[in-house]
């Protein structure tokens, strides 16, 4: 059994659908109180950092998803905004995050006009070393998924980094420390290769 977390800022429907289609249970967690029995756990996110932050602290979230990740080491995967609330500090709203990892999110500065912020729409995830996220694709090499971001996450130590993507610049687009799992993209709206990294989580 997977547990969403329904924060307000999601794409919890869609997440949902996917889990439902590789055959995985799963439960959208709507309070603090009905995470405390959650085994594994999807933090999703669309929107504003600071604003994600503020919610998860007016409405208690974080005592309990500290507890998940941290002390009872469950696995939990980070979608886009919920990857960057991991960190520990955003440019954007100038704002600490939950510091599971030691990062800095930060604002796409392009030096190519032609390369539009927010970065959306299909792009190349590269693999940078074994995760569990990873297993067992047909081809490495040609693994996609789809994207909306205008900030990425930026690792303080590399080790962390579990795959790259080039937009301008490269920028890391999955993370792993120990059971905290972070991607920058929509695994939910990027059909088979989001059907088999949801997969291959259900599985960890």
């Amino acid at each position: 059994m997977i547990s969403i977390i329904n924060y307000g800022m999601g794409n919890l429907g869609s997440i949902q659908n996917m889990l439902k289609k590789i055959g995985t249970k799963s439960q959208i967690i709507n309070s603090p109180e009905e995470c405390i029995t959650a085994k594994k756990i999807i933090l999703p996110g669309v929107g504003h950092f600071e604003e994600g932050m503020r919610v998860l602290n007016e409405n208690g979230w974080i005592p309990i998803l500290n507890q998940k990740a941290l002390d009872e080491k469950i696995p939990v995967l980070g979608i886009c905004l919920g990857m960057q609330l991991m960190a520990s500090h955003s440019e954007e709203g100038n704002c600490n995050g939950l510091n599971w990892i030691d990062a800095n999110v930060k604002h796409f500065k392009l030096e190519d006009q032609n390369l539009k912020v927010p970065h959306m729409g299909w792009n190349e995830v590269k693999p940078k070393f074994s995760s569990p996220l990873f297993e067992d694709f047909e081809n490495l090499e040609d693994i996609r998924y789809y994207h909306v971001h205008s900030y990425f996450v930026e690792l303080g130590d590399p080790k962390y980094e579990i795959s790259k993507t080039v937009y301008g610049i490269p920028f890391t687009s999955g993370f792993q420390n120990e059971n905290i799992y972070g991607v920058q993209f929509h695994p939910e709206k990027s059909h088979k290769y989001g059907l088999k990294m949801l997969s291959n989580f259900s599985k960890i």
